[in-house]
C-alpha cells in the first residue's frame, strides 16, 4: 500500500513539473512544433545539430536539437550530444546537458542513466544567463551551502535545484546544512542585491 502511495505521489508530481514545463510563458496552448530527420550535422540559427531528429516551430523556426559539437549557448559552454531548446522567437530557453558542466562557479549535473533526454535541466534567460540547474553535488555557491539535487530526490521532498536572478545572484536552493538560523534541506531564498 505504501509503495502504491508513493508512486502516485510521484506520478502526480512528474505530471505536474511536465505541465508547467509545457506551459511555462506560453498563454493558452503550448505552440506545435514537427518533427524533421536530419541526413547529416547541419547548422540552423548558429547552432551545430547533430544528424538524427530536430524539431521545429511551425514557422520553421528551430525548437530543439542534439548538438554535433562543443558549442556555446549564452554563458554556457555545452557539451557535444546535449539537447539545446529555443523559445518560438529563437531566444534561448534550456539544455539537457550530456554530462555534468560548470557554468561560471556551479557544476551544473548533466547525463542521466538513458542519455541526455533523461538527464537534468539547465535553464536560461533569453539573455543566455544562466537561470537554474540541478547541481551535480553539494557546492557552497556565492557563500552559501547548497544541497545537489535532481529528479530523483526531488521526488522525496522539495528541490528547486538552485536558481539565480538574472543579473547572476543566488536567489534559491536547498541547503546541504544547517545555515543562518536554518535547517539542512530547507529552501534558502535571498533577495536580489
Amino acid at each position: 500500500m505504501v509503495a502504491e502511495e508513493t508512486f502516485m505521489r510521484k506520478t502526480v508530481f512528474l505530471a505536474m513539473v511536465l505541465c508547467s514545463l509545457q506551459c511555462a510563458g506560453i498563454a493558452g496552448a503550448p505552440p506545435r512544433t514537427e518533427r524533421r530527420k536530419l541526413a547529416q550535422p547541419v547548422e540552423i540559427q548558429g547552432y551545430p545539430c547533430a544528424k538524427g531528429y530536430a524539431w521545429f516551430y511551425e514557422d520553421g523556426k528551430l525548437h530543439r536539437c542534439t548538438v554535433s559539437r562543443e558549442t556555446q549557448f549564452g554563458e554556457a559552454l555545452v557539451p557535444m550530444g546535449s539537447i539545446i531548446y529555443l523559445k518560438p522567437d529563437g531566444s534561448r530557453y534550456g539544455v539537457q546537458m550530456a554530462r555534468s558542466t560548470r557554468i561560471h562557479d556551479v557544476l551544473c549535473d548533466g547525463g542521466g542513466f538513458l542519455g541526455p533526454a533523461e538527464g537534468a535541466w539547465v535553464g536560461f534567460y533569453p539573455s543566455g544567463k544562466l537561470k537554474g540547474c540541478d547541481l551535480a553535488g553539494n557546492q557552497d555557491v556565492q557563500g552559501v551551502p547548497c544541497a545537489h539535487g535532481g529528479f530523483l530526490t526531488s521526488l522525496t521532498g522539495p528541490d528547486p535545484g538552485i536558481n539565480f536572478y538574472e543579473s547572476g545572484g543566488l536567489r534559491s536552493c536547498r541547503l546541504s546544512r544547517d545555515f543562518n538560523g536554518q535547517k539542512m534541506n530547507t529552501i534558502w531564498n535571498q533577495a536580489e542585491k
